[in-house]
This record gives structure tokens, C-alpha cells and sequence, in this order.
């Protein structure tokens, strides 16, 4: 009988030195954890310039994202990590700014706008399937290395949603490419993320992390320019680049600069690539461990013809496999805000610039909320538990104001991959080969997840 229980980190032994605890940070996040913080509502972690504390609770939870969202903004600690390739994109941007982008972007990924973009989405995942059928001969199984997969095919879903241009585009390829080089040389923590500094001095990125951030906004930037002449020449694709561009702030009527546009698409590649990729290639894996649940998603993508998005409505197994797979590997494991006055939490004072830690990896698994929290169970979100949690501690894209913008865009392109693809194939396991789930910008496997593909008979 399968365990129901799919891999997890190892939990950090005892109390640590901050020395110590930061090795294991930079090394993995989660793993640099106590088992303690799977069943803590609060826990607090001293350094010697600031206060962090973990927030596990759900009405204080509820509290930092919905009730009051703007009294705890985005870290300014932890967004100096990401700076260099997202400058001041909406991900980072706290107060008016971050509104003032909100207002422009959102109008793009309202109402039925996803159903004008679903069409770009369908042929990227069908190109996906084409190229991981010309890797096998005929019928025979092949060993794939999926997260390399998914890697490929969110890129080109992004490119083709965003700019109507496929991966194979010159310019897309190649942000692709250094994109893959960044992910490697970006630290999960810079030092500024521990130590306050002021603005001018260094932040000590590496060579490769300041290059490749540099080279990615350049390539970016050449396509918002190619783009900026196209709308000004009237022969633009109604595509995603083209609607947050040509959209005025309803407050001002200004439009985003040329700049702004480059932080904007450099997180909507971040976020919509690499997060995305995550959740698929997990999804994959839970299949291929859970067999009988994967002949339902491969039933379910069997019925998928065309590029109607109506479609998308039958692929309600799906839609919960992908829920849990975001459930048990959130792709973004922890988000930090900050106090702005002296609050109290749990009896504990929390003084002004303490740093709140949302940890979407542990509440998702938490074990006072959520009944068997580490084992895979798609049928989960149809008990009552299932739908209490639901509402109460499930945050993969963020929650109140501050949610995704892309949350809906993400959800029907994870559930129309795993639908896709388990039609195609049949996805089973290799021994010997577990993956090992480590933090860095998102939660990937140590060594890549790989799995065995074997094409389905009649396709």
C-alpha cells in the first residue's frame, strides 16, 4: 500500500546558534525549521537588530491579510533579495505605489479576461505534450526529469499569454535561459535581510546574481519596447502586455512608464513561471505516486478537445489535485510583513518594525487545523475539515488585498496541465529516486523530481 504521507523535509534537531541557523537557512528554509512549528499557534526567533515571529494562529492570520492588510506591508527586509531583478514591481511595493500598480494591473485579470487567454495557454500545454512525446520512441517509457518539463511550459504559457510570442521566440528563449542562471546564483537571504544598512551601502549580491538580473531586465525591456511601437502603430495583439499597458490608473490616467513595465513583467515571469512550475511538477509526482487518483485527472483531460474554456468547468478532480499539491508544497513557503506601530499577538508585544512570518508550508500542514495534514488526500477539500481549513488556513497565493492577481490565471493552467498530461502519459515513479523538497525562491525537489512516462495507449 502506497504511504499516504509524500516526502518532507527534515525538521532541524534542538535549539541551534544564530550562526548555525543561518548555514541551514541559506541551505534550505524549511529543513532549518523545528518540528515544534507544526503545531505552535506563535513562535518568535530573536536576532541581535530585530524581532521575527511566526503567525500560525487563524484569526491573527486573518488579521495581518484581510483586516488590516495595509497596517502590516510587505517586508523591506526581505524584498532586498529580490530587488535587483524586480526593482519595484507590485510584488515588493507597499502603500500608494503598490494601489496605484493594483489599479492598473487588475483590470487585465477581471471577470472573463482569463477566457480570452485561454486559447495562448491551450497550445503552449499542447506544444509541452509534443515535445515530451518526441523524447520516447513509439510506446516505450522514458525517465524524465519533470520539473525541467514544467519549467519549459509555464515559460511559454507566460510568453504566449503575455507577448503572443511562443518560448521559441529568440528573445523569449533566452530570458528563459538566464532566468534558469539566476535562479541558481539569487541567496534565499541577503544580508540586508538581517542587518539594517542603509540604502547606499552594498547589499553584497554576487557577480552572477547582479549579471543575470541585469541581462533579464534587458531582455525584458526589449520586448515592452518592441511592444510600446506595435501599440503605437495600432497593430498590438490583444494580449495580456498589451492590456496592462494601454490601461490608465482611473485615479490619474497615467499610464505605466517604460520602467515600470519592466519591474511588472520581471515578477508577472516570476511568479507565473516559477511558481507555477513548482505546484506542476508536484502534482505530477503525487500522481505518479497515487495511481487511481491519476487515472481520474487522465479520464478527466481525455474530454478536453479544442480551446473552449468552458471545458475548464469539467476538470473537477483536477482542480482538487491541484489544490492539494498546493496544499502540501506551497510554492511560495513563507511571507513576511512587518509591523508599523506596537501591536499585540497572543499576549505577546510585538514593538514597530517586527518582522511577521506567514508560513503558508506550516499552516498548510498544521496539526492542530487540519485532519492527516501530510497526507495527500484530494477528497479532503470536500469534508467539513476540509472546507473549514479551506477558509481558515490555505494560502497559497496570499489572501485579502494582497492575494495573487494571477491566482485564478494559475489554477486553470495547473489543472489543464495535469489534465493534459495524464491523458498522454501514464506517470510513474523511479526507485530510488525521491525527491527531497528544499526552499529557495519556490520549493523544488534537491535533485529534480523524476519520473517514468509511459504514452498512454490510443494517443
Amino acid at each position: 500500500m502506497t504511504d499516504p504521507r509524500p516526502p518532507m523535509p527534515k525538521h532541524r534537531a534542538g535549539k541551534v546558534s544564530l550562526r548555525e541557523y543561518m548555514r541551514l537557512f541559506r541551505r534550505d528554509l524549511l529543513s532549518a525549521q523545528p518540528a515544534k512549528l507544526y503545531r505552535a499557534w506563535m513562535a518568535e526567533f530573536k536576532t541581535p537588530f530585530f524581532r521575527s515571529y511566526m503567525v500560525n494562529q487563524p484569526d491573527l492570520v486573518k488579521t495581518v491579510l484581510h483586516d488590516r492588510p495595509m497596517e502590516f506591508p510587505k517586508s523591506t527586509r526581505v524584498n532586498e533579495g529580490l530587488r535587483p531583478l524586480l526593482g519595484d514591481s507590485v510584488f515588493l511595493t507597499n502603500g500608494a505605489a503598490w494601489e496605484r500598480q493594483r489599479r492598473i494591473i487588475d483590470p487585465a485579470f477581471e471577470g472573463g479576461k482569463l477566457r480570452e487567454t485561454y486559447p495562448a495557454m491551450v497550445a503552449a500545454v499542447d506544444a509541452a505534450v509534443a515535445r515530451l512525446k518526441a523524447q520516447g520512441p513509439g510506446v516505450e517509457a522514458v525517465e524524465v526529469e519533470v520539473e525541467e518539463i514544467a519549467s519549459f511550459a509555464a515559460a511559454d504559457i507566460i510568453f504566449r499569454t503575455l507577448f503572443s510570442i511562443p518560448i521559441d521566440d529568440e528573445i523569449a528563449s533566452e530570458t528563459f535561459r538566464e532566468f534558469r542562471k539566476y535562479q541558481r546564483s539569487q541567496p534565499v537571504v541577503n544580508i540586508a535581510a538581517l542587518i539594517p544598512l542603509p540604502r547606499w551601502v552594498p547589499r553584497g549580491f554576487s557577480r552572477d546574481t547582479k549579471e543575470s538580473a541585469a541581462k533579464i531586465r534587458g531582455l525584458i525591456k526589449r520586448l515592452t519596447d518592441r511592444r510600446a511601437a506595435q501599440i503605437a502603430a495600432g497593430t498590438a495583439p490583444l494580449d495580456l502586455a498589451t492590456k496592462i499597458m494601454t490601461t490608465p490608473d482611473p485615479e490619474t490616467g497615467d499610464l505605466f512608464t517604460p520602467d515600470e513595465m519592466v519591474d511588472q513583467v520581471a515578477i508577472f515571469f516570476l511568479a507565473g513561471h516559477e511558481t507555477s512550475a513548482s505546484t506542476f511538477a508536484w502534482g505530477l509526482y503525487l500522481l505518479a505516486r497515487f495511481p487511481d487518483w491519476q487515472d481520474r485527472v487522465a479520464a478527466e483531460g481525455a474530454g478536453l478537445a479544442g480551446d473552449d474554456f468552458a471545458q475548464v468547468r469539467r476538470l473537477a478532480t483536477t482542480r482538487d489535485v491541484f489544490r492539494e499539491a498546493l496544499r502540501l508544497y506551497p510554492p511560495v513557503p513563507m511571507m513576511v510583513r512587518q509591523t508599523t506601530q506596537t501591536e499585540s499577538f497572543r499576549d505577546r508585544v510585538l514593538k514597530r518594525g517586527a518582522q511577521i512570518v506567514l508560513s503558508p508550508w506550516h499552516l498548510h500542514r498544521h496539526e492542530r487545523l487540519w485532519d492527516r495534514p501530510h497526507d495527500f488526500d484530494p477528497g479532503r477539500w470536500h469534508t467539513d475539515n476540509g472546507k473549514q481549513c479551506q477558509r481558515d488556513a490555505f494560502i497559497p497565493f496570499s489572501a485579502g488585498r494582497r492575494v495573487c492577481v494571477g491566482a485564478g490565471f494559475a489554477t486553470v493552467e495547473g489543472a489543464l496541465l495535469l489534465a493534459k498530461f495524464c491523458s498522454e502519459f501514464r506517470f510513474d515513479t523511479v526507485p530510488g529516486r525521491t525527491p527531497e523538497p528544499v526552499a529557495h525562491l519556490t520549493v523544488r525537489a534537491k535533485d529534480g523530481i523524476w519520473l517514468k512516462a509511459t504514452p498512454r495507449t490510443g494517443n
